[in-house]
């Protein structure tokens, strides 16, 4: 039997924003990113955890905020981090415009 996420009652984000400026720890900070994450408990746009700052994660751990979804081009795949568990919500709609990776990845 596939193992199930234990914390899909966290999905409060359904609708992708349409634009986003970038991960927003690294805006502020003034460091780069990778590839982008958007935590599905409070809308927060992080940094995956190739780039340097790992925001997502951080964030999740901050937080208690449990679940991140892909906010990348033709991806849409997100990641429980309690769970270790990768998978497709089927209720989250929409796209977002992203800007390229300040690291060219």
């Amino acid at each position: 039997m596939a193992a199930a996420c234990s914390h899909l009652d966290h999905v409060l984000v359904t609708e992708l924003p349409d634009a986003v400026d970038g991960c927003a720890d690294c805006l502020e900070a003034g460091t780069r990113w990778v590839h982008l994450r958007i935590c599905l408990e409070c809308g927060h746009v992080g940094c995956c955890d190739s780039s340097p700052m790992r925001h997502a994660t951080a964030h999740a751990r901050q937080t208690r905020h449990p679940i991140v979804r892909s906010i990348e081009p033709g991806e849409d795949w997100s990641w429980c981090y309690p769970d270790q568990l990768a998978m497709v919500i089927p209720e989250i709609h929409g796209h977002t415009r992203i800007p390229p990776s300040p690291l060219g990845a």
